[in-house]
């Protein structure tokens, strides 16, 4: 009888990743695969490698932040501008499963690492470029970081509160959600078509188009009222009193997510407010006075 508790293989064991990303978004996309089994070998250049080594407070010879998204994968050097470099690189794509980089569009194949480069030595591989506004259009070469993506996918207006001005979260919604979870999702199906057909392909992941893409609830409104609603103002946003941030009296604060009327009115019996029961999804100046 076959042992049901013994250690499974981890999922990803066998396939073999190039990251050539430097920051947050490629490097924590490759973490997660690493996490799961796969053989991740991290490429940095021969000057200063990935700027993130020294961002932030140390922990001996690289950044803590360095660390938190680096665990779990080899590493090595490579100056792919010069011939040797680059031909190093290839013989290590012979055996890859998946190769990704998140330069400017164009840069690898000025390189010589081109997707079809790539693809004509190992047909199977995927190639994942992780990008500001993807690999095409009038946006393609332009610079940016999170909250420039946020801006233009329209998230970062959705962010604050009611007559307020747009507030930063310290959650990069733009790098993790469009840029890492982006290129995951996409690395894995493609992977998954790749067993199937033994073709690779060319993952474009557009930091700001997934971003819009998961911007669900705005979108809804949009398609329904053909605007979003102003800022602090939709359902989720604190438009509504079962759903927002209270100042508490030691000067704290509480979260309330009662969105079924079940839970407001036990929210509203614990408070011993059974009054405000009827104001569960108020808005205008009844929402207001429910809030205070």
């Amino acid at each position: 009888m076959q042992d049901q508790t013994a250690a499974r293989r981890a999922p990803l064991e066998g396939v073999r990743v190039l990251d050539l990303t430097r920051l947050l978004p490629g490097p924590l996309a490759t973490q997660h695969l690493a996490d799961y089994g796969a053989d991740v070998i991290k490429v940095e250049d021969t000057g200063i490698g990935d700027y993130a080594r020294t961002m932030g407070a140390m922990g001996g010879d690289a950044s803590w932040f360095y660390q938190v998204v680096n665990r779990n994968k080899r590493s090595l050097r490579l100056d792919l501008k010069q011939a040797e470099g680059r031909e190093l690189f290839l013989r290590l794509v012979d055996t890859a499963d998946v190769v990704v980089e998140g330069f400017r569009p164009g840069v690898m194949a000025r390189l010589g690492l081109g997707y079809e480069t790539l693809a004509g030595r190992n047909p199977r591989v995927v190639l994942c470029s992780i990008t500001g506004y993807g690999q095409t259009g009038p946006y393609a070469l332009r610079a940016g970081h999170d909250i420039n993506y946020l801006g233009y996918a329209g998230v970062l207006d959705q962010i604050g509160t009611a007559g307020g001005p747009p507030a930063l979260s310290n959650l990069q919604v733009g790098d993790l959600l469009g840029g890492t979870m982006g290129a995951v999702m996409g690395i894995m199906v493609a992977l998954f078509d790749a067993q199937r057909s033994g073709q690779g392909r060319h993952v474009d992941v557009s930091m700001t188009d997934v971003s819009l893409a998961h911007a669900i609830f705005p979108l809804t409104e949009v398609l329904a009222h053909g605007r979003v609603p102003p800022r602090g103002e939709a359902l989720l946003s604190g438009g509504a009193p079962c759903y927002g941030v209270y100042e508490t009296a030691d000067g704290r604060h509480m979260a309330v997510g009662a969105l079924e009327e079940k839970f407001w009115h036990l929210l509203c019996d614990t408070l011993g407010r059974a009054d405000l029961k009827p104001g569960h999804l108020a808005a205008g100046e009844e929402g207001a006075r429910v809030r205070q």
